[in-house]
């Protein structure tokens, strides 16, 4: 009996490890959107260097966290509810290295952007729509750790406002190039920004799809709405 609850109490030690670096690595992503959205509203370079400075330590911690995962499930060979915290685990750390290089993106962006004119009304709501995404994946970091399907549930919903929030800036930014021909380059620059900031949505969704899953042990049943109308124009990552 003394040697299981060894074996248990060292599983738990390795799961609140790993629990910590998937938190380490959701609060620099979160740090990432708001900086991303932050150095390009300012037109602030050096800000946006940091930024991609700091991808660079996401991927690591991402890279520790399968090495450790895989450590884990090799040594302590755990099933059911145990290896899906695991698994989870890393398709949530897979999503969180993906929206860290949406908001590098974001950054890299800001050289450009600083030479052209700007577009009245667009960096505030770029800040806006990148707020909302950093809200909905504390929330799910926060869902994760209690264990609470309720507000995983609710970060689907809120999908839908970041969809609206791009297709207004969408139709914005169109309207901004037919009226003046001078505001075409700027304008399809801070359009692929504002489409990789949905695109960072859609990811904090599925994530929080799968600490659903994680809790209850199955995926949300209905297909989650999409309120982006625009998915014949391409943008290129």
């Amino acid at each position: 009996m003394h040697d299981k609850q060894h074996i248990a109490s060292a599983f738990d030690r390795d799961l609140e490890n790993i629990q910590a670096l998937i938190l380490k690595m959701g609060g620099l992503v979160e740090a990432a959107i708001i900086d991303g959205a932050q150095s390009l509203a300012d037109r602030d370079i050096e800000n946006a260097e940091r930024v991609r400075r700091g991808d660079k330590v996401i991927d690591a911690i991402e890279e520790q966290l399968n090495e450790e995962a895989a450590r884990v499930i090799a040594i302590r060979a755990p099933v059911s509810r145990d290896l899906r915290v695991i698994l989870s685990v890393l398709r949530l750390a897979a999503s969180l290295e993906r929206i860290g290089d949406y908001a590098k993106n974001m950054a890299k962006r800001t050289s450009v952007l600083a030479e052209l004119s700007p577009i009245e009304g667009s960096d505030a709501a770029l800040k806006r729509m990148a707020r909302e995404v950093q809200n909905m994946l504390k929330d799910t970091l926060d869902a994760f750790v209690r264990r609470d399907a309720d507000l995983a549930a609710e970060v689907l919903q809120r999908d839908q406002d970041v969809d609206q929030m791009y297709n207004a800036l969408f139709r914005e930014f169109l309207t901004h190039m037919m009226e003046d021909p001078r505001a075409i380059t700027a304008c399809m620059h801070l359009h692929f920004i504002a489409k990789n900031i949905e695109r960072m949505g859609d990811l904090v969704t599925n994530m929080a799809e799968q600490v659903i899953y994680l809790i209850t042990g199955q995926m949300p049943d209905e297909d989650r709405p999409k309120g982006d109308n625009t998915s014949y124009v391409s943008s290129p990552e």
